[in-house]
C-alpha cells in the first residue's frame, strides 16, 4: 500500500509542474515577471534541448533515454526496502520519476520543454519545476550514496540467478 502513496506523489509533482508551466504559458507570453530584479524573475522560454539549449531537436532521444531512466528507477523503487532506512531513496526515486515525467509530457506535446525560471545573476539556463526535481534528487542521491548508505545495503539491486540444485 505505501508504495502506492509514491505513485500518488509522482502524479501529484507531476500535476504541480505541468500546472506552473502553464501558468507560465498564460501570464508570460507577453513579457517577463519580475520577482526580485536583478535576481529572479519568470520568462516564458521553449526549450527544444537541455541546458543551454544542447541537443536541439532530439526529441526521439530524449524520449528514448527518459523512458529507460524511468524503467529503472521504477525498477529501483519497487526493489528498495520498505523500511524507515530508505524512505530517503525512495523519495529521490519520486521525484525523480516525476521530473521526469514533467519534461517528457512536454517533449511529446510540444516537441519542446516549458522553461520559466530565471537567475539574472548568475549565468544559468532558464529551468522549470521538473529540472529542479531532477537536480535536486540527483544531489541528493549523490550525498546518500556518497555519505549515508554503506554498499552492502544495496545488494537487493543485484540481479541474482539461481541454480536448481538436485
Amino acid at each position: 500500500m505505501k508504495k502506492i502513496l509514491g505513485i500518488v506523489m509522482v502524479f501529484v509533482l507531476v500535476l504541480i509542474d505541468q500546472l506552473t508551466k502553464q501558468s507560465a504559458v498564460t501570464k508570460l507570453m507577453n513579457g517577463d515577471y519580475v520577482v526580485i530584479k536583478g535576481i529572479l524573475r519568470f520568462h516564458y522560454l521553449e526549450n527544444r534541448g537541455v541546458a543551454w539549449g544542447m541537443f536541439a531537436g532530439k526529441v526521439t532521444l530524449f524520449v528514448v533515454i527518459t523512458s529507460v531512466m524511468m524503467l529503472a528507477i521504477g525498477y529501483i523503487y519497487f526493489k528498495v526496502p520498505m523500511t524507515k532506512r530508505f524512505l530517503f531513496i525512495r523519495l529521490v526515486c519520486i521525484s525523480l520519476c516525476a521530473g521526469a515525467i514533467g519534461n517528457l509530457i512536454d517533449r511529446v506535446k510540444n516537441q519542446y520543454v516549458i522553461d520559466f525560471i530565471c537567475f539574472d545573476f548568475i549565468n544559468f539556463p532558464v529551468f522549470n519545476v521538473a529540472d529542479i526535481y531532477v537536480t535536486v534528487s540527483a544531489i541528493a542521491f549523490l550525498i546518500l550514496v556518497l555519505f549515508y548508505y554503506k554498499e552492502d545495503e544495496f545488494d537487493f539491486l543485484k540481479l541474482s540467478c539461481k541454480k536448481n540444485d538436485k
